[in-house]
C-alpha cells in the first residue's frame, strides 16, 4: 500500500460520539490530510436516522469536490441500510457491529460477546456526555426510580476505555453504582478505529 499523496484530502464522515478520538489518532499517526464531519451523537438513539443522513453528506460531499470519503461508522444498528448507502456511494466504513465492537477490537469482541450478552456498554464518550444521554433524557435524574425499568436487565457496567483518564473513570464507576450493576474496565485504547483510519489514509 502506498500513501496518498500529500495533497489528496481524505474525508471521513462520522458518528459524533467518535469525534474526539478520530482527531486524536489523525494527530498521533501525522494524517494531515484527512478532515472530518460528523453526524449528530444523537443519532446512537435513532439508528433509523444515519442512513438517509449519511446519504446526504456524501452526495453534499461529492458536490464539493471531495473523490475519497470514509464513513466512520460501523453497522450501529441500522440494519444493512447504511451498507446500502455506502454501496451506493462506493465508498467504505469501519468493519464490525458497531463502536462498541470494534474499540475492542472484532476477534476480542468475539470472543466476549456471549459473556457481554447482559453488559451495559461505556466509553470515553459515554462518560463524558452520562448526564447529557443518559439520566436527563431518561428523567433519571428527575426519577431514579425507573432507574430499574432501563437498566434491570443488565448484570454490569463495562468501561471501554480509550485513554487513561482518572476522572472518565470515577464516572464509569459511579454509574455503575448508580445503576446496581457490576463494575468491570477494559483499557481498549482506540482498538480497530486506528487500524481502519490508516486504511483509508492510504491508496489500495
Amino acid at each position: 500500500m502506498k500513501e496518498r499523496a500529500k495533497h489528496e484530502k481524505v474525508l471521513v464522515i462520522a458518528c459524533g460520539m467518535i469525534a474526539r478520538e478520530i482527531l486524536a489518532l489523525r494527530e498521533m499517526n501525522g494524517l494531515d490530510h484527512l478532515e472530518l464531519t460528523c453526524l449528530p451523537a444523537e443519532f446512537h438513539y435513532r439508528p433509523d436516522r444515519i442512513a438517509p443522513a449519511l446519504d446526504g453528506a456524501i452526495t453534499k460531499a461529492r458536490s464539493e469536490g471531495y473523490r475519497n470519503i470514509f464513513v466512520g461508522y460501523a453497522n450501529c444498528g441500522t440494519g444493512g441500510a447504511l451498507d446500502r448507502i455506502c454501496q451506493k456511494h462506493a465508498v467504505a466504513r469501519i468493519d464490525g457491529p458497531h463502536c462498541f465492537a470494534f474499540y475492542q477490537g472484532l476477534a476480542a469482541f468475539e470472543k466476549t460477546a456471549e459473556d457481554d450478552m447482559l453488559s451495559f456498554y461505556m466509553t470515553d464518550f459515554l462518560c463524558r456526555q452520562f448526564d447529557a444521554f443518559f439520566m436527563k433524557p431518561l428523567g433519571l435524574d428527575r426519577h431514579p426510580e425507573l432507574i430499574q425499568d432501563f437498566f434491570g436487565n443488565y448484570e454490569k457496567l463495562v468501561y471501554l476505555a480509550q485513554t487513561d483518564d482518572p476522572r472518565l473513570e470515577t464516572v464509569a464507576q459511579e454509574a455503575a453504582k448508580l445503576l446496581g450493576l457490576v463494575y468491570e474496565k477494559r483499557q481498549t485504547g482506540y482498538g480497530d478505529l486506528r487500524k481502519a483510519l490508516l486504511a483509508a489514509a492510504q491508496d489500495t
